[in-house]
């Protein structure tokens, strides 16, 4: 059922040639409710109130078996009667009206058997236990399972709970998503006959909850739909301008939607590509955002075209003619077939330019496709039933799920650990808002699924989850990037893993982690470590070495650190600080900061002058026995062939381990590299500076010092 058809105030879609089905008659929802009131009919037919769903459901499962149907109605309808809704219909049209809804889009018998008994366990006598013995477990489960969504709370504050409730109902069944949305899109179209407060309330839940998962669910019919509903609802003067744009365009003669269509029939005629032609005219909310980006509308805005053939060899074949006979614009295209979207969607995009300038969007799919990007998982049927003997002979031995799609399984993953229900609803919002997913591929031939915008640090949770906290570093596309690098559909991307296992994450990686996975995961790290990655966050390299805060002054004793010892406590844990990366034997001095911690610096870093400046107290350490060391250096040098490796080695043969490499975009054929580095003895570092800085290219090495502002 396409948001034009069933959306009332649409102007309807555009006419054109083609062969098509003869379109069923409009169906009058109160009419049959009122006849749902002459009593239960023999029970040896389908009643006549529910005719509409059988017809619809017998063209797409012509060998359904209608028997449970039947009961279900008969259940339903006996136990509402009496019933009304706000508007003065009997109950019973809605359970119809969401079955209809249902039905159209492919819907199999079990979903519509649900379906029609959806409201009986909350609002009638019937018990979830006579629901099970009369339909079996399975519709027992979803009416259960739409049951607690409806006991959810919508309002503010419940938002949180709402959602993950949703995604455990979803993740467990989408089915039960699937009713649900349904009947959200039928309260939504009788949503006039409440108080316009009320009306704004649910128009706002059905925006930011119940749309964005229909869309990731690939319901694109009811999502569509519901959009152009909230959008009457929530912005009605901007719709009423949409809906006089969309009417002045209709009555306009001249169409180059239509004319452009007779020439791909025409062109694809001549090429014996059997192929269905249709104008698909823009949805409200659509043609709103056009003109916003456009501004002045054209006849070719308010539509595309929708080509749909039988096989997928004949879309590459429609998109070769079109590309060959008309004028494409090759920017515009776009390839879902080889790549689908996270949401099941699979199209050709491309557009050509009508004569007059105007450029037409053209879409091709097999009817197939077609099938699955209006009804996204509604159209695959039972998804748990086992595969047939014809899926199983072409299977190569594993069945994909496809009601699991990678985003589904990403959220479920994270939303039970996350901390705290803020954190869960911020970036479950931010994932939602997602509306493009890329594809990454790993070395090792595999792939990762994100959302357009992740970098490494996403990357990185995406494929080692908590164990990326240990991140250090990542190479894309076989290069040294940083774990802020944003990651291209296409990229290969390696994540590098330290070995310390006092790796750890830094509060700044939340700045260039986009996906809840990675979100959750540092957050979770830095809660259950109150005070640890802040001192991260100028360098996320910073590690503990065998540092010693140092004992207690004799009282009144000369000292050449005025500093404030630590409160008996010599063996405090102490780090150090990643703006300066001290090594023995530099002169250090230290700071307490939360959780008990004492962050070294060497005592020429700008960040212990800004401290003393706002009068925090130093605390005295020094270096203990071990001479192992951790050092960040900085190399500049001229940008040539083969620069890196010949730098890696200077490092290895001077006995260092590099625990981390960045290397920042050459600037006037120059190139900033900064590495961390472990070292088997601080006396070594000098050595290794000036091997470094021997390397042909390199024009100086220093050490790292990041200027802080505030602490």
């Amino acid at each position: 059922m396409s948001a034009e058809a069933t959306n009332p105030a649409s102007p309807g879609p555009v006419t054109n040639t083609a062969p098509r089905r003869k379109a069923r008659p409009r169906i009058d929802l109160r009419r049959l409710g009122r006849a749902a009131l002459l009593g239960p009919t023999a029970r040896d037919r389908l009643p006549d109130a529910i005719g509409h769903v059988a017809e619809a459901h017998r063209a797409h499962h012509p060998d359904a078996d209608l028997e449970p149907l039947r009961r279900a109605w008969v259940l339903a309808e006996s136990s509402h009667r009496g019933q009304m809704r706000k508007s003065g219909e009997p109950y019973i049209t809605h359970p119809l009206a969401v079955t209809l809804i249902l039905a159209e889009l492919g819907a199999e018998t079990t979903t519509l058997t649900a379906s029609l008994l959806h409201d009986t366990v909350e609002d009638t006598e019937v018990t979830l236990d006579q629901v099970g013995e009369e339909f079996g477990a399975e519709v027992r489960y979803l009416v259960d399972g739409v049951t607690k969504l409806e006991k959810v709370d919508y309002g503010a504050a419940a938002e949180p709970e709402t959602f993950r409730k949703m995604l455990v109902a979803t993740g467990s069944d989408v089915r039960v998503m699937s009713i649900k949305l349904a009947d959200r899109l039928h309260n939504m179209r009788t949503l006039g006959v409440m108080r316009p407060e009320k009306q704004a309330r649910i128009a706002k839940v059905t925006r930011d909850v119940l749309i964005p998962l229909a869309e990731r669910l690939g319901v694109q019919a009811l999502k569509t739909e519901l959009e152009d509903l909230v959008f009457a609802i929530l912005h009605p003067e901007e719709y009423d301008h949409t809906r006089e744009l969309i009417v002045d365009n209709a009555s306009r003669a001249d169409d180059p939607l239509a004319e452009v269509t007779d020439e791909v029939r025409t062109v694809l005629r001549d090429a014996d590509i059997q192929a269905e032609v249709l104008i698909r005219p823009r949805h409200f909310v659509s043609v709103h955002r056009v003109a916003r980006k456009r501004g002045r509308l054209r006849g070719a805005d308010f539509g595309r075209l929708l080509v749909l053939v039988n096989e997928d060899a004949d879309c590459y074949g429609v998109l070769g003619e079109l590309h060959t006979c008309l004028k494409p614009v090759v920017s515009e295209f776009k390839d879902f077939i080889a790549v689908p979207k996270f949401n099941l969607y699979q199209s050709l995009h491309t557009a050509v330019a009508h004569t007059d300038g105007q450029v037409v969007e053209v879409l091709i799919r097999t009817h197939q496709m077609h099938k699955v990007a209006e009804a996204g998982v509604i159209a695959l049927g039972n998804p748990y039933a086992p595969p047939s003997e014809e899926q199983q002979a072409t299977s190569d031995g594993e069945r994909a799920d496809p009601t699991r799609p990678g985003w589904l399984s990403r959220l479920l993953d994270w939303q039970e650990g996350a901390p705290d229900p803020d954190t869960f609803w911020s970036t479950l919002r931010e994932d939602l808002a997602q509306d493009r997913e890329i594809t990454v591929f790993r070395p090792d031939g595999g792939t990762l699924g994100l959302p357009d915008g992740a970098t490494c640090v996403d990357a990185a949770y995406a494929q080692y989850g908590e164990d990326a906290h240990a991140c250090i570093g990542a190479r894309v596309n076989g290069r040294l990037a940083t774990l802020s690098t944003v990651l291209r559909d296409g990229d290969t991307v390696q994540p590098l893993m330290g070995q310390d296992p006092a790796s750890e994450p830094s509060r700044e990686w939340l700045e260039h982690a986009h996906t809840p996975a990675a979100r959750i995961a540092i957050q979770r790290w830095l809660a259950a470590h109150p005070g640890r990655g802040d001192e991260a966050d100028a360098d996320a390299d910073e590690g503990a070495q065998s540092v010693r805060s140092a004992p207690p002054a004799a009282e009144g004793a000369p000292t050449s650190n005025p500093a404030t010892p630590l409160v008996d406590q010599p063996g405090a844990t102490v780090r150090l600080a990643g703006c300066c990366t001290p090594v023995p034997p530099d002169e250090v001095t230290g700071f307490s900061v939360r959780g008990g911690v004492v962050t070294v610096h060497r005592v020429e870093c700008s960040a212990v002058a800004h401290m003393k400046s706002v009068g925090r107290a130093e605390v005295g350490v020094r270096w203990g026995d071990t001479t192992e060391c951790r050092v960040t250096l900085v190399a500049e040098s001229f940008g040539r062939p083969h620069l890196l490796a010949d730098l890696t080695e200077a490092m290895a043969l001077e006995g260092a381990e590099i625990v981390s490499a960045t290397v920042e975009p050459p600037s006037q054929q120059r190139v900033r590299h900064t590495y961390t580095l472990q070292l088997p003895d601080a006396a070594h570092l000098p050595a290794l500076m000036r091997a470094m800085r021997n390397v042909p290219g390199v024009y100086d090495v220093s050490r790292a010092q990041h200027h802080t502002t505030a602490f």
